[in-house]
């Protein structure tokens, strides 16, 4: 305690310039935070203040040596908030952004959340936009593919597959491909990305270059993509939990499984603030573990 003491007034004094006005912050008298002061420089064997009549500075040690001792503190109060808001009632309005196809991942799990924690709000918006959630007020994001943004912290969510799938009525009419090569002989439903524009590419083993494929539409949304496939307008992919009851109905099959390789991965996002309120922190607990029991049958 006594270093922490140490630090303490060394860095209210670093602040405010003067032991006095450090003492009032600290609700000691400037005799005891000149002693203290004192002290952590007797054990450090350096000088980290230049004291005058007038103010007090840091000396170049002394600036070095504030700036870690501020990110201490930091850590600290950081910490005791953390303990602090462990014990408070998760509450309010929890903005979350979301694909539009993981209404099929979340849905099932979304009635427990609720269930245990009462007081808070969702607010979801499945939408396949990409949004800024700093910029725009967002919670959580749930994403797949590339993070580039350094602001943001990622956990972890469900592991899917992306599978090549058509309708028995297309596979009558057309025949089920044996090999990507016979991709030229069929029809394509294509997914474009909302964001980029970019059509998603079909997930062949080792990156091999994208088969020609006639397109018989272009969309950009996965509840479209799944309804034209139902219909028989040709082949598509899809993940593999948006058409696991389709696909265990009968009312699509899968096509080319030896040359696929979809493997993807959902993550949370959140704003890497210092502070992770309650709201927060019980759906990024939650939401992983419950999930993948889910997924996993369990």
């Amino acid at each position: 305690m006594d270093r922490l003491n140490g630090l303490l007034a060394f860095a209210r004094t670093a602040e405010f310039g003067s032991f006095i006005a450090a003492g009032r912050t600290l609700g000691i008298s400037a005799s005891a935070v000149g002693k203290s002061v004192a002290r952590l420089e007797q054990d450090l064997g350096v000088r980290l203040l230049q004291r005058s009549t007038r103010r007090i500075g840091l000396t170049e040690e002394g600036k070095l040596f504030n700036e870690r001792v501020r990110r201490i503190l930091d850590d600290i109060d950081d910490a005791e908030a953390m303990l602090s808001r462990t014990r408070e009632t998760p509450h309010g309005r929890l903005r979350v952004s979301t694909p539009i196809v993981t209404y099929h991942l979340l849905f099932p799990v979304l009635s427990e959340f609720m269930a245990r924690y009462p007081e808070i709000e969702l607010d979801i918006d499945f939408n396949d936009r990409i949004v800024d959630l700093i910029d725009e007020g967002v919670d959580i994001a749930i994403r797949s593919g590339d993070l580039p943004d350094s602001r943001l912290v990622a956990r972890p969510l469900a592991p899917f597959r992306l599978l090549l799938c058509a309708a028995p009525s297309y596979i009558e009419r057309h025949g089920s491909p044996s090999g990507p090569d016979d991709l030229v002989n069929h029809y394509g439903i294509r997914f474009r990305f909302p964001n980029s524009g970019k059509l998603q590419g079909w997930p062949f083993i080792g990156g091999s270059a994208e088969p020609q494929v006639r397109s018989m539409l272009t969309c950009n949304n996965t509840e479209a993509l799944k309804g034209a496939t139902m219909a028989g307008l040709g082949i598509s992919s899809m993940p593999d939990f948006l058409v696991r009851e389709a696909l265990r109905d009968g009312k699509l099959r899968t096509v080319l499984d030896d040359h696929v390789d979809g493997r993807g991965q959902f993550r949370l996002l959140w704003p890497s603030n210092r502070h992770l309120s309650p709201k927060v922190r019980a759906f990024v607990d939650f939401l992983p573990d419950r999930l993948a029991a889910t997924l996993s049958g369990s």
